[in-house]
């Protein structure tokens, strides 16, 4: 259930810090690793790949990188240096194994304290991890001095139709009904999830584009990660469960 915080009732676990909490990172692995039956390798992964285009000579930095699966494949690709930044101590134990034999590297380190100098990387990366933070301004500002010029920024966060308002689930069963409510209302947001609670942070997609605007980024694309049938494995069934509602939201920008 997502709520708002109760006056006076301590905050959940926050960001990064979430995975470190028993039993979250394992679930969480295992559902984002699941192929047909997850929705990141259904939807977001095949538009976020999309956008991506030629890394090759990049260097790129992963903000949330988690662990760090896509380091691999960048470097293979040709990209001159891949670091991850993840504020989960957990997450970053994985990333370093993730990446152990090849030159990436990862730190612990939240999202929200990220610098770096002038013209450091030529591609920021950020996949379903910005939802987690509170304030996006000093964030993107930071990425935009990291940039060289040119420089682009890709990132996904969950859909703001999933991160405002979700209905208790009267059985275990894959959802087939999503409510929208509370929308123009961001902010803070409680959920269950991965059998912890957590908090997600609640914009429009309004919000999204003024920020990156706000930025000084141009806006090159904007994509609602629709489920790609080649992905599913014949099942029919299941691609028409995730026709149905928008799950993630992709943005790229370039520095201006």
């Amino acid at each position: 259930m997502i709520t708002s915080n109760a006056p006076g009732e301590p905050d959940p676990v926050r960001g990064g810090s979430f995975y470190d909490a028993p039993h979250v990172l394992e679930r969480y692995l295992r559902h984002r690793h699941s192929g047909v039956r997850s929705p990141n390798h259904v939807m977001e992964e095949p538009a976020f790949l999309d956008e991506l285009g030629p890394v090759a000579g990049l260097r790129v930095l992963d903000l949330g990188c988690g662990d760090a699966a896509i380091g691999p494949p960048l470097l293979a690709a040709g990209c001159r240096g891949y670091l991850g930044i993840d504020g989960s101590t957990e997450m970053t134990r994985a990333a370093a194994a993730t990446l152990r034999g090849t030159p990436g590297r990862v730190e612990r380190r939240d999202i929200e304290t990220f610098s770096a100098p002038p013209h450091t990387f030529d591609l920021v990366i950020s996949r379903l991890a910005l939802h987690y933070v509170a304030d996006l301004d000093p964030v993107l500002a930071a990425c935009r001095r990291s940039l060289s010029p040119g420089g682009r920024l890709l990132i996904t966060v969950v859909h703001p139709v999933i991160t405002s308002h979700e209905a208790p689930q009267a059985t275990k069963e894959a959802r087939t009904d999503w409510v929208v409510d509370d929308y123009f209302s961001t902010g803070a947001r409680r959920r269950d999830w991965m059998g912890d609670t957590v908090t997600w942070y609640h914009r429009t997609v309004e919000d999204y584009v003024t920020a990156l605007t706000r930025a000084r980024f141009a806006v090159t694309a904007l994509r609602e990660c629709a489920p790609r049938s080649d992905r599913f494995d014949g099942d029919t069934a299941e691609f028409a469960r995730r026709a149905r509602v928008p799950l993630f939201l992709l943005l790229a920008g370039s520095r201006t």
